[in-house]
This record gives structure tokens, C-alpha cells and sequence, in this order.
């Protein structure tokens, strides 16, 4: 994924497109408008209690990190997110994302959480930890880790990656996850929902953002 090109979605703010898998790094219809209608809205504002862990599979441009720091710092709930990216997007890739701007904070913060070291526990703020796994969700051990509080599953869709979109992968999650954690995603396919079920998470269909009829949200 060497190639990737910036674009810009119908709400403004940007994206990235791979020429190699025919795929956006979001929706073409607005990237910070689905970010927040699957991520924030339908999982994070769901939480109510003080501390809450994030696993993220698909760091990306950054954008649902940044995301749930701003949510972090309004609702003054203490955030450990965690993440896993194979392929980093670099620098200059990083500059040229205008999602500081759209959202009116400091591009301060957003260059923090991407400057910030990879396979170590990093202090954004007072109330927003972030620990950035480089490398591959089937060969990254997570018992390690603090349980799960709630699951943002953003990676490329299932036909572009469907090594990750596989029940052991998602058994690897529940077996990780807290009881009451939230696993939501973009994707409503039949299978997903399904393998999904099958490994324990109790699943429901729900409106998904502009563009997209329907998303899916489980709880464990």
C-alpha cells in the first residue's frame, strides 16, 4: 500500500485511496461523519462508566483516535486506547489530513498520537493513554493487554482483507473483551453478523451512516 493517494470526502475532510485494493480508507460520502456515526456515536457515547479500554483493529489516518480524545477530554472519562496497524501511513501522508481543522482543535494533539512511540504506552493527555501496536492482528498476542471495554473494527472491508474478517479472529477479541463491551463496525454483511454471534457476542443491525443503509453493533 505504497500508493495511496489524499482525497477528499463530501463532508470535507480527507481521506486516503489505495489504487492496489480499489479501496478509501473511509466513506467517500463524509470520513469524520462516519467515523462518528459508527465509532463515537453508536460505541464510545454508549459507555458511561469512568475507565474505559478502546481496541482499535485499523489505525489508519488516526482520525478515530483523535476522535475519542475529543470525546475523552468532554466527557472527562479516563481513555486507554489501544491499536494495531500493519502498514503506517507516513509523514507526509499525516500533514495532509485536514481533520484538526474540520473538527476546530490543535493539529498539536493529532501530531502527538501519530508521533507517538510504536509498542509503548503513551500519555496524550490526562485522560487519553494511547498504546500503538505495529503489526498483524493474527500474530499479535493480546492477553497481555487490559480487557476491552468496547471494539472498533475498521478494517478494509471484508473482500480486500478477509484474513481479519474470520470468527477465530473474532474469538481472539471476545476471549479479550470485558462482559457489557461494545464491538462495532461498519460492515453489515450476513457472515459478519453471524461469525460474530457464533462466538458469543449478541449482535443487532442499526442504522448505519450516510451512504450505508445499515452497520452492525454487538455487545458481549
Amino acid at each position: 500500500m505504497t500508493h495511496r493517494k489524499i482525497e477528499t470526502t463530501e463532508d470535507g475532510s480527507s481521506t486516503l485511496f489505495v489504487p492496489e485494493l480499489e479501496e478509501h480508507y473511509h466513506s467517500i460520502h463524509g470520513a469524520i461523519q462516519e467515523s462518528n456515526h459508527v465509532f463515537i456515536e453508536a460505541g464510545l457515547q454508549q459507555l458511561t462508566q469512568a475507565d474505559i479500554v478502546i481496541f482499535e483493529v485499523g489505525f489508519g489516518t488516526g482520525l478515530n483516535a483523535l476522535l475519542s480524545y475529543l470525546h475523552a477530554a468532554k466527557t472527562k472519562q479516563n481513555v486507554k486506547y489501544i491499536t494495531i496497524e500493519k502498514y503506517p501511513i507516513t509523514q507526509e501522508e499525516i500533514a495532509t489530513l485536514n481533520y484538526p481543522k474540520q473538527l476546530n482543535t490543535s493539529r498539536n494533539i493529532f501530531e502527538k498520537i501519530h508521533s507517538s512511540n510504536w509498542n509503548h504506552w503513551e500519555s496524550i493527555s490526562e485522560t487519553f493513554q494511547l498504546f500503538k501496536i505495529l503489526g498483524d492482528l493474527q500474530s499479535t498476542d493480546l492477553k497481555d493487554l487490559p480487557p476491552f471495554n468496547i471494539i472498533f473494527f475498521d478494517a478494509f472491508a471484508p473482500n480486500k482483507q478477509p484474513k481479519l474478517w474470520k470468527q477465530e479472529t473474532y474469538l481472539k477479541i471476545y476471549k479479550n473483551s470485558a462482559n457489557n463491551s461494545i464491538f462495532t463496525t461498519y460492515c453489515a454483511k450476513g457472515i459478519v453478523r453471524r461469525d460474530l454471534q457464533a462466538v458469543g457476542f449478541k449482535m443487532e443491525r442499526i442504522p448505519g451512516p450516510p451512504g450505508k443503509k445499515e452497520m452492525l453493533r454487538g455487545i458481549k
